[in-house]
Formats: structure tokens, C-alpha cells, sequence
């Protein structure tokens, strides 16, 4: 009897359970993957206005702030302008008292196909969300801290599987009572 009745459960339990897991992760990545894209919205902005003042002919120290930018610990967005050959024409960004210098790829393929989004890893510990778009004399990339973001991703994380364990321990005491309450000697209706 109760051989029968732990049975039933389980056929109750496990197809509810796989939805509830598909549900759950399906909620968290789209989260998740909200997050992530808005955390490019300010710099794409930045780096948009900025290409655009310098092909109408603006300096380029006028488009970066007078402050400096720590991108290893502020989460303020910061602008690096480059030349045609990568080097740093101006700044407000500053990593480990240095320019901020992104991978010459990434300023290749803003030229190709612009704009270029990436989370750029300048040493460990530190991931900048950047954008980088192409003005006549080089490459414009306005990037910020992720920090914030991840701070909010490991969040949604940890609710969504609070959330999926709650699920299941209630849908396995739920499919437990359910096995209970049905009536012995008969089965579940098959489909024709």
C-alpha cells in the first residue's frame, strides 16, 4: 500500500517538478539577460554623442570629464578616445594609474560593425561593460563597472532558487497528498 501510494507520488511530482525547473530558469536568465543588456544603455550614449561631437570637429580632451575615473573601484561611466592606431588621445578613465588600454579587437571590430558591445576584463577583478563606436579619427569607448550589475545578478540568482526549491518541496507534499487521496484499486485516467 504504501509502495503504491510513493509511487503515485512521484509520477505526480516529477513532470510538475520539471516544469517548475524550466519555469524558474527561464525567469532567471531572462532577468538576467535584462540586466546585463541595460548595463550598456549610459555608455552607448556616451560613446554615440561623443564620436559625433568629434567628427564635427570638437577636441577631444572637451568630451572627457577633468575628473579621473578609478574603473577598478568607481561605478561611474568613463570615455576613452583613440586614434586610428590605438593609442589613447584623451581620457577620464584611470586603471592602476594608467590609461585604461582595451584589446586592439575591440577597437578593430567597432570599426567594422560598430557599435561594439563587450564586457572587457582589464585585469581580474574588474569588468567594464563597454561600448565602443568609430569616429573619423580613431575609436570612441565609454564603459562603466559591472560590479552593481553582478551584484544584482547573484540576487536574482539566489531568489530564483529559493523560489525553485520552495516549488518542489511543496509540489512534492502536494503529490504526496494527492497519491494519498487517490482511491485505491483504481487508475488514472489514460488519454484515448
Amino acid at each position: 500500500m504504501r509502495t503504491g501510494v510513493i509511487r503515485r507520488a512521484v509520477a505526480f511530482f516529477l513532470p510538475v517538478a520539471v516544469l517548475a525547473t524550466l519555469c524558474c530558469g527561464l525567469v532567471y536568465v531572462a532577468v538576467q539577460q535584462d540586466l546585463r543588456m541595460g548595463a550598456n544603455d549610459p555608455q552607448l550614449h556616451l560613446a554615440e554623442d561623443a564620436a559625433r561631437a568629434l567628427d564635427a570637429g570638437a577636441q577631444p580632451t572637451s568630451l572627457v570629464g577633468s575628473a579621473r575615473v578609478d574603473v577598478a573601484t568607481s561605478l561611474a561611466p568613463f570615455i576613452v578616445i583613440y586614434g586610428l592606431s590605438g593609442d589613447v588621445v584623451a581620457t577620464d578613465g584611470q586603471l592602476d594609474g594608467h590609461d585604461p588600454v582595451a584589446p586592439q579587437g575591440v577597437l578593430d571590430a567597432a570599426r567594422q560593425n560598430p557599435p561594439n558591445r563587450v564586457t572587457w576584463q582589464p585585469r581580474d577583478g574588474v569588468r567594464i561593460a563597454s561600448v565602443t563606436v568609430p569616429w573619423r579619427g580613431g575609436t570612441v569607448l565609454a564603459g562603466r563597472s559591472l560590479r552593481e550589475v553582478e551584484r544584482q545578478e547573484d540576487q536574482v540568482l539566489l531568489l530564483a532558487g529559493a523560489a525553485w526549491l520552495a516549488m518542489l518541496v511543496s509540489l512534492a507534499g502536494a503529490s504526496l497528498v494527492a497519491a494519498w487521496l487517490w482511491p485505491t484499486g483504481s487508475r488514472p485516467p489514460t488519454a484515448a
